[in-house]
């Protein structure tokens, strides 16, 4: 299956996502169903969000024998996007500035999956002196969704010019929404962790009288 679109051209991939490409593509399927499994499998298995992403961008590199991946959170206050897990990139590509939400490959947070093929022939870049230096030569940028927001962003690297499949662009998709659900998950479940390990340091009296209030005598 391949794409016949022009460089401003925008298939739709589902409803409501849809996805920039910049040239004619066409490219065998590299996430298969096995790979998609143990992506999955370790999405779900880690209540360690630190540990989950980054070992996420390790499977997704060897899985699509690219140069790196990178997963950043979006700051809604400073309107950046900010790092949180990445594998395969240079400490110094990865300080090379703030990254702009507008910016840096900005479709990305109106929920389009934008892919630049050839990092020269595209001016969607913030740094692209930069990624250049780095040996990035094509670069694949997926929404991370909750509750059909935008998140994050999910962002692949390739040291050649890449043709990523169509498949390949859905099932990074659907990829984005699960890891933005197991965010969220990550997020509520060291909240809780939290409050439990506040109110364990209470008072004895206290937590007796918490224990007495969600086992009232009958």
């Amino acid at each position: 299956m391949g794409w016949t679109t022009e460089a401003t051209g925008v298939g739709k991939t589902g409803e409501g996502l849809y996805t920039v490409k910049e040239e004619v593509m066409a490219k065998e399927d590299k996430i298969t169903i096995d790979v998609f499994k143990v992506v999955a499998r370790s999405i779900a298995e880690s209540d360690n969000l630190t540990i989950m992403l980054n070992h996420l961008t390790q499977l997704l590199s060897a899985a699509l024998e690219i140069k790196g991946c990178s997963i950043f959170v979006l700051n809604l206050e400073a309107e950046e996007l900010e790092l949180l897990a990445s594998f395969g990139l240079s400490t110094n590509y990865l300080s090379k500035g703030p990254l702009k939400a507008d910016k840096s490959v900005g479709c990305t947070l109106r929920g389009e999956a934008v892919i630049i093929p050839d990092i020269s022939r595209s001016d969607r870049l913030q740094y692209p002196e930069v990624a250049v230096q780095e040996g990035v030569a094509a670069i694949v940028s997926m929404p991370i969704f909750f509750l059909q927001e935008v998140i994050g962003v999910l962002r692949l690297y390739h040291h050649e010019p890449w043709d990523i499949s169509d498949q390949d662009v859905d099932s990074l998709m659907i990829l984005g929404e699960n890891i933005g659900l197991a965010m969220m998950f990550a997020r509520l479940f060291n909240t809780v962790r939290t409050i439990t390990e506040a109110v364990g340091e209470l008072p004895p009296e206290f937590n007796r009288l918490l224990e007495i209030k969600s086992h009232p005598s009958e």
